[in-house]
């Protein structure tokens, strides 16, 4: 990862790469957010134009994985899974219908509801979803060792904790920006002794 500040230039760390995105001054305070934020959209650009080849989007194909995996579901139970919203993952479906790898089917224990499950068709498609992922994996961890991959996955599952952990503290919705009042009224020098 690069970071591009008026002090460091815009090279990467001993590497001269420059950033993708530029760190700009306001994200000074979050260089590691900054990161994530480049990573994760070069990522889904990158997962995007493999996944179009094979016909999908982005998340359509974590869609299927979790159909393969699981068997027939609930929407509700793909947008927990997910972690999604009712309206995403309509459309996802929807459009995965569309295209012959889903289909709908009454659930048998609950007649409000419909299970959504593999069509045949998709069968194939896992395999090629299959390969996608292994190329992305490769692209992305090029030149890591497997104890550099072990341990940027460590630190990514930890930080994903964090912000799990930071969801979920009903405090945090509170006072989102850790301040003790409005936006702008905490003392700046009280606020760095306090972190």
């Amino acid at each position: 990862m690069t970071q591009s500040t008026p002090e460091a230039g815009n090279s990467a760390a001993g590497m001269g790469q420059e950033a993708t995105v530029p760190l700009p001054g306001a994200a000074r305070g979050g260089p590691v957010s900054h990161a994530i934020f480049r990573l994760a959209r070069l990522h889904r650009m990158f997962a995007g134009q493999l996944l179009r080849r094979i016909g999908l989007h982005p998340g359509q194909e974590l869609v299927m994985m979790h159909l393969w995996e699981l068997g027939p579901q609930r929407q509700a139970d793909l947008v927990r899974l997910m972690d999604s919203d009712a309206a995403t993952m309509t459309r996802t479906v929807r459009r995965l219908e569309q295209a012959g790898f889903v289909r709908r089917r009454p659930s048998p224990t609950d007649k409000r509801a419909s299970l959504i499950e593999p069509t045949a068709a998709s069968h194939a498609l896992r395999r090629e979803v299959e390969r996608v992922w292994s190329r992305l994996e490769e692209i992305s961890t090029a030149g890591l060792s497997d104890d550099e991959s072990a341990a940027a996955l460590h630190t990514l599952e930890h930080l994903e904790q964090n912000l799990v952990r930071a969801t979920a503290d009903p405090t945090s919705a509170d006072d989102p920006l850790g301040t003790d009042g409005p936006l702008g009224t905490d003392d700046p020098a009280s606020a760095e002794t306090e972190r």
